[in-house]
């Protein structure tokens, strides 16, 4: 049996990734399968997809919530065109099933499928879901979360606890740390656009990491603002650093690391999990409900990972946990085993079969 699927939403990482993670797998069970994405040209699926082979449609549509009157007024206004759009392109691929992923671009191609009489299905990564999902669950034949807390916001018969999906690439992580070099490898991100705290703690840490300098090797993933700017603070401390505004293939770059320290994004702690990586979590605190504090708090209870909130900062206690896991590498071997102990790969998986029993029905 051929699928043709596709897969509508993105904007960050964090909701385009685990579709990718689930077209893989369509592709996995049967190469003659179609999948399509649809997205938006401002997201980062405009910028990655064809790198991964995978086609993309685009939708004239933004966000509306917070910002402001004015732009939420004109983004309201694009709705019926982005709506016509997503039929348009659902009639041309005739797909069998559409699949949200998050993000503004899902909730026109989602509310097109179910009017069209095709089957339809959301993911939501986080315990507390964004406006766009919460407006879909209404509509949508399932639901898949990643956290059971997610239930709450939406009918409990639709609602499926698959995990979230990861990509192929992530499987092949080790569970334990295996040194192939006397080097102390850093991966530092902050998400596909960076993020300005963790450059700048960074940033502020370099005087405290001194007596680490010839043994650390970093990757830092900052983002297009402070490319510029970190990588002038790291030759001016001396410091063996590659700095790029965004990294393309991330499962190697975990691989090779020893240490992450990053946001605590749904779709980062199920990468973390799968690859079995120790790592310094840094919550944004401005995520809807706080939501990224209670994913970090799930592996701080576990042992599985270290946290600093964002309003602790600061270069000094940023330079201690890092200098702490280099002195102590049982600790990090703990942290990092109890971490691979709670990744789930079979998200993807499970989601697959599920829209598979729904198409066949």
């Amino acid at each position: 049996m051929t699928v043709r699927v596709i897969i509508a939403g993105g904007g960050t990482g964090g909701h385009l990734f685990p579709g990718v993670a689930i077209a893989e797998e369509w592709l996995r069970r049967n190469e003659e399968n179609r999948v399509l994405f649809i997205g938006t040209k401002r997201g980062i699926e405009k910028r990655v997809l064809k790198d991964l082979g995978f086609s993309l449609k685009l939708l004239n549509v933004e966000g509306i919530k917070g910002r402001g009157m004015i732009r939420s007024a004109m983004a309201l206004l694009k709705l019926p065109g982005s709506l016509l759009q997503s039929m348009r392109i659902l009639r041309s691929f005739r797909p069998d099933i559409v699949i949200g992923v998050g993000g503004y671009a899902s909730g026109p191609a989602v509310v097109a499928a179910r009017l069209m009489g095709i089957r339809t299905a959301i993911t939501e990564q986080n315990s507390i879901p964004g406006l766009t999902n919460r407006l879909l669950g209404w509509f949508v034949d399932r639901i898949f979360l990643s956290f059971a807390d997610g239930g709450k916001w939406f009918p409990a018969k639709k609602t499926q606890i698959s995990g979230n999906p990861i990509r192929a690439a992530f499987f092949g992580g080790k569970p334990v740390i295996e040194k192939v070099s006397d080097r102390f490898s850093l991966l530092i991100f902050g998400g596909s656009q960076g993020a300005h705290a963790i450059n700048s703690a960074l940033q502020a840490a370099l005087p405290f990491l001194k007596p680490l300098q010839g043994v650390l090797s970093i990757v830092h993933q900052t983002g297009e603002k402070d490319c510029e700017s970190m990588s002038a603070a790291y030759a001016a401390q001396g410091f063996n650093a590659r700095v790029v505004p965004f990294i393309r293939d991330m499962a190697s770059a975990y691989e090779a690391a020893d240490l992450l320290i990053c946001r605590a994004g749904a779709t980062s702690i199920a990468e973390i999990t799968a690859m079995g990586k120790a790592a310094i979590l840094i919550p944004f605190p401005y995520a809807i409900g706080d939501h990224q504090t209670e994913n970090a708090k799930v592996l701080l209870k576990a042992g599985a990972a270290v946290m600093i909130p964002e309003k602790d900062l600061v270069g000094t206690r940023l330079a201690d946990e890092i200098k702490n896991l280099h002195d102590h590498p049982s600790l990090l071997k703990d942290i990092a085993g109890r971490a691979a102990n709670m990744g789930n790969i079979y998200a993807a998986s499970d989601i697959v079969d599920t829209c598979l029993a729904m198409i066949k029905k």
